[in-house]
Order: structure tokens, then C-alpha cells, then sequence
């Protein structure tokens, strides 16, 4: 079988992550790269063994040899920079956050429906071996009916203005850096919610620098998530029911373990050991699809996406949180 040919564009830490996924998969070939200039293409490409580097991200892709191209740049950029690869109609893998709000998930979701291409967000919590098994607990009734759940993703920053994470005008805050997981892994397990209220630490430069939001769900469910960009966190997850209890051991985000405790009986240990760095789970989703001829993954609808960017812009909205130029639908 022929191999997925993959651009990458962007060359920042996470990127460089990716590729390292993808160099563990036998069907996947790192084809290309993009940068804003030709010597970050050409140092990227030179450390990786990648035969095509692109100055710009237009030579990306309109490269006739590319399948799909992963986006690795700044939340900022994601919607253009998805969208540019949409029109010269490349598959396309883009990294969480999806975009800034709803208004431009919905445009990238609207073009690759329009253009019958695949398209999916890089939220590689769900396709880690544990999560299936999370997924199947749920499914089998194995806590009873779910109820309650809480889950926190944060950790210690220096405070420097000028970084993605401070900075407004590149979308920074908790929420869209850490909260995203935790909204999205909300829904996973309770599904869309029907509405939240939050409280955030507003920091010198603008941003939220840490928050306790709580969802409601269908039925009087709960999630409660804690997320900070100033703050360790457990960063654990404890999905509650009526017959018992999951713990998933930290980080929850990268998951390898959980536990299930029911009273009156001896906890149940449930490992799913990770092979690679991890973002070769996402990859291979993304190649599943694309040799099933999908447009799109069933562990990470793009309905789900926009609905998830929905939540955050609602949240975001009520903070009075918004960043240069932005204008949220409420």
C-alpha cells in the first residue's frame, strides 16, 4: 500500500513533536514543510530528512505530492492557514485549538464540507489507547449513570508578556491553551453542554491566567474544570456515576491508567501503555479516514469541534474576554 505523504506546516515545538509521531508509523512519509522563510524550512528539514522545504505556506500547499498537511502553527493562524490548504484541496490536520471562536471554525468546517475534503482537530487526548477504554466503560454502564464530573489541566508559566500564552493578540489565556482540553473532554463524556458559568483570574496583560468554570449537561450533570497558565494543577480526571467511579491518573490529557472504584468493592486498575510520543495515535486516525475515503473522524466530529469552540467563546463572553479585532456570536 502506498504511503500518506504529509506537509508540515510550521516548524515550532509542536510541530517537531508531530513529525516524531509520525516517523513511528510505517505508513506515514513526512514529505514536506512550510515556513515563513526558507532557512527555518531548510534547518527543520535538514534535522528531519524531509525532501521538500517551502518558503511560505502557499508553496506548501499547492505541492502536487502532499495528501494532507498538519497545521502547527499559533491558534491564531489556524483558520487561514487551514483554509489556504482547503482551497488547493488538501486533507488537513489541524491543531488544537481548532481556531480563536466559533465563527471561524464554522468557515474552515464549511469550505472542507463544501470541498469534499477531510478535515479533523488535532485533540489527541481522544485517540490515546486509554480513552477507548474510557469510551467503552461508558458505554457498557460500568459506573452507572454518569452524573458528575471534574477534571483540571494547569500548570506554572513565567509570566512573560510577549508569549503566546500572555500575549492577547495571539489568543492567549488558560482557556484556549489548557481549558480546551478540559471542555472537550467534557463533551466526550456528557456531551454538548447547555450552559456554564465561570469565574477567571484576569492577568496584567489581559488574559485569563486561571478559571473554575462549570458546564451543565442534559439531565442536571455536571462538569467542573479548573485550568491555569499560573497554577500547578493534579491535572487528574474523575468521571462520577451513580454506581461508582473513574480516576484517570495524571495527566489525564496523556492518559496510561486509570481507576474504577465501586463501593463495597476492590478497585479495578486499567492500564493502556502508550506507544511513541503519542501523536502518532491522531496520525493514524487521520490515515484510517482518509484510506475509508472519510471526511471526517467519528471520535472527533467537526460538529462536536465548532460546538466545543462554542462553549469557550460563551464562557470567554460572559469574562468580557476578547481578543484584538475578535467578534464573538453570541
Amino acid at each position: 500500500m502506498s504511503k500518506v505523504r504529509w506537509g508540515i506546516l510550521g516548524t515550532g515545538a509542536i510541530a517537531r513533536q508531530f513529525v516524531r509521531g509520525l516517523n513511528s508509523l510505517p505508513e506515514a512519509e513526512v514529505l514536506a514543510v512550510g515556513s515563513r522563510s526558507r532557512a527555518s524550512a531548510e534547518k527543520f528539514a535538514d534535522k528531519r530528512g524531509i525532501p521538500y522545504r517551502h518558503a511560505g505556506y502557499d508553496e506548501l500547499a499547492s505541492n502536487p505530492d502532499v495528501d494532507v498537511v498538519y497545521v502547527a502553527t499559533p491558534h491564531p493562524f489556524h483558520a487561514e492557514n487551514a483554509a489556504l490548504c482547503l482551497e488547493a484541496g488538501k486533507a488537513v490536520l489541524c491543531e488544537k485549538p481548532f481556531c480563536v471562536n466559533a465563527a471561524e471554525a464554522e468557515r474552515v468546517v464549511g469550505l472542507a464540507r463544501e470541498k469534499g475534503l477531510f478535515l479533523m482537530e488535532g485533540m489527541w487526548t481522544r485517540f490515546f489507547p486509554l480513552m477507548e477504554e474510557v469510551r467503552r466503560m461508558i458505554s457498557e454502564g460500568a459506573i452507572g449513570e454518569l452524573r458528575m464530573l471534574n477534571v483540571d489541566f494547569g500548570f506554572r508559566a513565567g509570566l512573560d508578556p510577549a508569549s503566546r500564552l500572555f500575549d492577547p493578540k495571539l489568543g492567549g489565556g488558560a482557556m484556549l491553551d489548557v481549558g480546551v482540553y478540559c471542555v472537550s473532554f467534557a463533551s466526550m463524556i456528557l456531551g454538548q453542554p447547555t450552559g456554564s458559568v465561570g469565574l477567571p483570574h484576569l492577568g496584567e496583560t489581559g488574559v485569563d491566567e486561571q478559571a473554575s468554570v462549570v458546564l451543565e449537561h442534559e439531565g442536571g450533570r455536571l462538569a467542573n474544570l479548573s485550568i491555569g497558565i499560573r497554577t500547578a494543577t493534579p491535572q487528574e480526571a474523575t468521571i462520577m456515576g451513580t454506581e461508582g467511579y473513574a480516576r484517570i491518573h495524571a495527566p489525564w490529557w496523556r492518559p496510561q491508567s486509570m481507576t474504577i472504584s465501586r463501593p463495597g468493592e476492590e478497585s479495578e486498575t486499567v492500564d493502556a501503555p502508550v506507544s511513541g510520543n503519542g501523536f502518532n495515535y491522531e496520525a493514524a486516525e487521520v490515515m484510517r479516514c482518509l484510506g475509508a475515503g472519510k471526511t471526517e473522524s467519528d471520535i472527533m466530529p467537526l460538529d462536536e469541534t465548532i460546538s466545543v469552540m462554542r462553549t469557550m467563546d460563551g464562557i470567554r463572553d460572559a469574562w468580557g474576554l476578547r481578543y484584538p479585532g475578535e467578534e464573538i456570536a453570541t
